[in-house]
Protein backbone atom coordinates (compact mmCIF):
# COMPACT_ATOMS: atom_id res chain seq x y z
CA UNK A 1 0.00 0.00 0.00
CA UNK A 2 1.01 3.47 -0.41
CA UNK A 3 1.79 6.32 2.27
CA UNK A 4 -1.59 7.94 0.96
CA UNK A 5 -3.84 4.81 2.60
CA UNK A 6 -1.86 4.83 6.17
CA UNK A 7 -2.69 7.11 8.95
CA UNK A 8 -0.48 9.63 10.35
CA UNK A 9 1.58 8.49 12.97
CA UNK A 10 0.96 5.03 13.07
CA UNK A 11 2.59 1.92 11.64
CA UNK A 12 -0.75 0.35 10.55
CA UNK A 13 -1.46 0.28 6.96
CA UNK A 14 -5.32 0.30 6.35
CA UNK A 15 -7.42 -0.22 3.08
CA UNK A 16 -8.73 3.27 2.87
CA UNK A 17 -6.73 6.66 4.47
CA UNK A 18 -8.04 9.08 6.02
CA UNK A 19 -10.94 11.41 4.15
CA UNK A 20 -8.25 14.89 2.90
CA UNK A 21 -10.77 16.18 0.33
CA UNK A 22 -13.20 18.84 1.61
CA UNK A 23 -16.34 18.17 -0.39
CA UNK A 24 -15.88 14.30 0.43
CA UNK A 25 -16.59 15.59 4.20
CA UNK A 26 -19.20 17.59 3.49
CA UNK A 27 -20.62 14.70 1.48
CA UNK A 28 -20.48 12.53 4.50
CA UNK A 29 -21.63 14.73 6.67
CA UNK A 30 -24.88 15.34 4.44
CA UNK A 31 -25.04 11.57 4.67
CA UNK A 32 -25.08 11.11 8.21
CA UNK A 33 -28.02 13.93 8.31
CA UNK A 34 -29.82 12.45 5.71
CA UNK A 35 -29.60 9.27 7.28
CA UNK A 36 -30.40 10.65 11.07
CA UNK A 37 -33.61 12.39 9.65
CA UNK A 38 -34.64 9.48 7.53
CA UNK A 39 -34.78 7.12 10.37
CA UNK A 40 -35.99 9.90 12.84
CA UNK A 41 -39.11 10.17 10.39
CA UNK A 42 -39.41 6.85 9.87
CA UNK A 43 -39.98 5.96 13.82
CA UNK A 44 -42.55 8.91 13.95
CA UNK A 45 -44.58 7.81 11.07
CA UNK A 46 -44.62 4.59 13.00
CA UNK A 47 -46.00 6.20 15.65
CA UNK A 48 -46.97 9.55 15.48
CA UNK A 49 -47.51 10.82 18.96
CA UNK A 50 -46.22 13.64 21.37
CA UNK A 51 -43.96 11.44 23.55
CA UNK A 52 -42.35 9.59 20.38
CA UNK A 53 -42.09 12.74 18.71
CA UNK A 54 -40.50 14.42 22.73
CA UNK A 55 -38.65 11.14 23.19
CA UNK A 56 -36.74 11.32 19.20
CA UNK A 57 -35.81 15.19 20.21
CA UNK A 58 -34.30 14.14 23.86
CA UNK A 59 -32.68 10.66 22.71
CA UNK A 60 -31.07 12.87 19.92
CA UNK A 61 -29.83 15.60 21.43
CA UNK A 62 -28.75 13.71 24.41
CA UNK A 63 -26.34 11.84 21.68
CA UNK A 64 -25.37 14.76 20.80
CA UNK A 65 -24.04 16.18 24.22
CA UNK A 66 -22.24 12.55 24.75
CA UNK A 67 -20.38 13.01 21.43
CA UNK A 68 -19.50 16.95 22.65
CA UNK A 69 -18.50 15.71 25.57
CA UNK A 70 -16.72 12.74 24.30
CA UNK A 71 -14.92 14.63 21.65
CA UNK A 72 -14.54 17.60 23.44
CA UNK A 73 -14.75 18.04 26.74
CA UNK A 74 -12.53 15.07 27.67
CA UNK A 75 -9.66 15.86 25.00
CA UNK A 76 -10.06 20.05 26.38
CA UNK A 77 -10.38 20.09 29.85
CA UNK A 78 -9.93 17.16 31.72
CA UNK A 79 -7.03 14.92 29.98
CA UNK A 80 -5.48 17.82 27.02
CA UNK A 81 -2.77 15.41 26.16
CA UNK A 82 -4.85 12.55 24.60
CA UNK A 83 -6.12 12.45 21.73
CA UNK A 84 -9.02 10.45 20.65
CA UNK A 85 -9.15 8.62 17.21
CA UNK A 86 -12.49 7.25 17.63
CA UNK A 87 -15.74 5.76 20.09
CA UNK A 88 -13.20 2.75 20.38
CA UNK A 89 -10.02 4.56 21.61
CA UNK A 90 -12.39 6.36 24.02
CA UNK A 91 -13.59 3.88 25.50
CA UNK A 92 -10.04 2.14 26.37
CA UNK A 93 -8.87 5.64 27.60
CA UNK A 94 -11.55 5.33 30.16
CA UNK A 95 -11.78 1.89 31.00
CA UNK A 96 -7.67 2.29 31.53
CA UNK A 97 -8.24 5.68 33.39
CA UNK A 98 -10.92 3.54 35.68
CA UNK A 99 -7.92 1.21 36.66
CA UNK A 100 -5.10 3.82 37.61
Amino acid sequence: MNDENQPTGTGKQTLFGDIQDTRLMYLKAALFFVSGLMCAVGLFVQNPTPSTALMLIVGIWSFCRLYYFVFYVIEKYIDPSFKFAGLHSVLVYLIRRRKE
